[in-house]
């Protein structure tokens, strides 16, 4: 084993890979034990804090998980840490609430407009049956001017669910949540929070039609009126610049 390092955040770091290194090199997967926190202290030639500070760690990031009482075992290996930061980078970095969700409608429309043949294979009668009845109550609290956050979430979720990706799961749970951080501070028509409705149920018809031009138009139809709304916001605040 490499000698560690001096500085204390430094031999953390070392233990924290030498901790990766060894679920490695034992094949294990998630949801298999890992040694005690004294074993691996042995095993890993380190102090009993850096290999709890390593654990702690490796904790935040979902490779391992503490179970308190019972022991250590290798987590889910989510990506949900790594994608928290850079959303959270973004939101620090763009500058304003508007350039955040233009992106991440960008990435959400091109990543469901890409899936479209997945979403036609493995999408089944049942499950599609249960999507309009989501895009139908979307377009009734619409009409009524009423939000519904809870239908589009169980919508999009739904479609990226069957495609049997859990990257792509993740990926989309968490451009839903950063969505959802920003969307308050943008104001969109009620008549275009109908239209996007609409186009969820042009979603489905699509995807029941087994046309693959057709659903990534639709995709694109249902992005457009908020897309074209932070246009407007990002155009408006360059103007204030100049």
């Amino acid at each position: 084993m490499s000698k560690m390092s001096d500085s204390p955040r430094s031999r953390n770091h070392d233990v924290a890979e030498s901790i990766k290194q060894f679920i490695i090199d034992q094949r294990l997967r998630p949801g298999d034990v890992l040694p005690t926190e004294s074993e691996l202290t042995a095993a890993l030639g380190a102090s009993r804090t850096s290999v709890r500070e390593a654990i702690r760690a490796l904790s935040a990031l979902d490779i391992v998980d503490v179970r308190h009482g019972h022991g250590t075992y290798v987590g889910n290996l989510s990506m949900s840490a790594l994608v928290e930061s850079l959303a959270f980078r973004g939101l620090l970095s763009s500058g304003t609430d508007d350039r955040v969700m233009r992106d991440v409608v960008d990435l959400r429309q091109l990543m469901e407009q890409g899936l479209a043949p997945l979403m036609i294979d493995t999408l089944d009668a049942l499950e599609l049956m249960r999507l309009r009845e989501l895009a139908i109550r979307m377009r009734r609290l619409a009409l009524e001017g009423k939000p519904y956050v809870d239908e589009d979430r169980a919508f999009h979720m739904a479609l990226m669910r069957t495609i049997g990706n859990d990257l792509i799961v993740q990926l989309t749970e968490a451009f839903w949540r950063v969505q959802a951080r920003v969307a308050p501070t943008i104001d969109v028509p009620e008549a275009d929070w109908i239209r996007t409705a609409e186009a969820h149920e042009a979603i489905v018809d699509a995807i029941e039609a087994k046309d693959v031009a057709q659903v990534r138009a639709a995709v694109e139809a249902h992005y457009e009126p908020l897309r074209t709304h932070i246009t407007t916001l990002l155009e408006e605040a360059g103007a204030r610049l100049r």
